[in-house]
Formats: C-alpha cells, sequence, structure tokens
C-alpha cells in the first residue's frame, strides 16, 4: 500500500516568525478542507517515567501562543501519567492535504476558571458522561456504564446545572518544539522544526525525512 504525495514545496520562506502563527495557517486550511474530518483531532502521546508510551485520539479545544490545550478525566491513564511525567506530544494527522503537526512539550493543568467555563459550553449529555464514565478504568460492561449515565440523568434532567466534576479538567502542552511535515514525491518530504530558545524566541531547522 504506497501513495505518491505530489504537493508543493514548503520552505523556511514560507513560514510565520513563530510556529502558533504558523499552526494558524495551516489549520485554517485544515478546516476548510471537506477531505479532513475533524482537524482538531490529534493523537495524544504520554508516558510513564520508566519510559512506556501510550496514545490517543482526543480533540483540541483551545490554542494560544501559549500552548494547546484539551480537557480530560485526570485519573484516566493519561492524566495519571501527565502527573508523574509532565511531558506529551500531539500529532495532527491531516493525512489528505499529506500534512503533519507534531508538537512536544510540557503539560500543565490550565486554572480551575478555565474548565469552569468550557465544561458549561459542553452539552448538556457530555458534562453527564464526564462524570459516568471512571476513564481508563476496567469497567463489567457497557450496561453498567449506562446505568450510571441513566442515574446521573435522572439528578440532573436537561435544563439544570451539571456541577463540574473535581477530577476533570483542562491539560496545556506548552511546546518546545513544533515540526510541521509536508509529504512529497519518492519519500523526499520537507519537516520544518521551530525550536524554541530564550523566552519566546524560536529558530527554524530542516530534518531529513
Amino acid at each position: 500500500m504506497r501513495e505518491q504525495y505530489r504537493t508543493t514545496e514548503l520552505t523556511p520562506a514560507d513560514l510565520a516568525p513563530e510556529p502558533v502563527a504558523q499552526f494558524t495557517r495551516w489549520f485554517k486550511e485544515a478546516a476548510e478542507d471537506p477531505a479532513i474530518h475533524e482537524p482538531n483531532a490529534m493523537v495524544v502521546s504520554t508516558a510513564t517515567p520508566d519510559g512506556r508510551p501510550s496514545s490517543r485520539t482526543v480533540l483540541l479545544k483551545h490554542y494560544d501562543a501559549v500552548g494547546f490545550v484539551f480537557f480530560t478525566n485526570y485519573d484516566s491513564r493519561k492524566g495519571r501519567e501527565l502527573a508523574d511525567n509532565p511531558y506529551a506530544s500531539l500529532l495532527f494527522p491531516w493525512h489528505p492535504a499529506a500534512r503533519q503537526v507534531v508538537v512536544t512539550g510540557r503539560a500543565e493543568r490550565v486554572g480551575r476558571e478555565e474548565t469552569v467555563a468550557y465544561f458549561r459550553t459542553r452539552p448538556h449529555g457530555s458534562r453527564l458522561g464526564a462524570w459516568a464514565s471512571p476513564q481508563s478504568s476496567v469497567i463489567a460492561s457497557r450496561e453498567e456504564l449506562l446505568a450510571r449515565y441513566d442515574d446521573l440523568a435522572a439528578r440532573h434532567p436537561e435544563g439544570t446545572q451539571v456541577p463540574v466534576p473535581p477530577h476533570w479538567g483542562g491539560i496545556r502542552v506548552v511546546p518546545d518544539t513544533v515540526e510541521f511535515w509536508q509529504g512529497h514525491e519518492n519519500r523526499l518530504h520537507d519537516r520544518l522544526r521551530y525550536v524554541r530558545e530564550d523566552g519566546d524566541a524560536w529558530r527554524v531547522e530542516r530534518l531529513a525525512p
């Protein structure tokens, strides 16, 4: 199974001065591409202190000059791993455009006010789901999960306020590197990576594909 990527060259001159501005350009193009489903879907990779990795797909909910934010159950596998080893990698796999963005950096919990503000924007069912699912824990059956949800729905019917779970909140990945990958023919891809230097300064380096 093989595909030849036929795209335009990506050069350092094409890049914005800093990575978030460049991400904004590519994210806008990905969001406007009907072939890319859920452009904010990203693979989050974490690791235990002894280096055992794990990955899963989550949705990017916010980004700015500080970092990239997603929300999760802090008691989940990724939540526990980040508590013990606060470094993560994010991968945006925009395959139809033959593009990827890879972010690596330190993960930190967002402030409680930011978590509460986002939680209030979630659909009612998603708010209940945050309580119903003991994420990453072993459960006996799907019926058990649905029973927990139904119990919560009875106690917090549509239109009522659902409290924010104390074990649930945001994670911000503050980037140390951000790589922009553009596929090309013969596997001679462009890989341009921003690397953080002192403060908010960045340098760009080209990686061999």
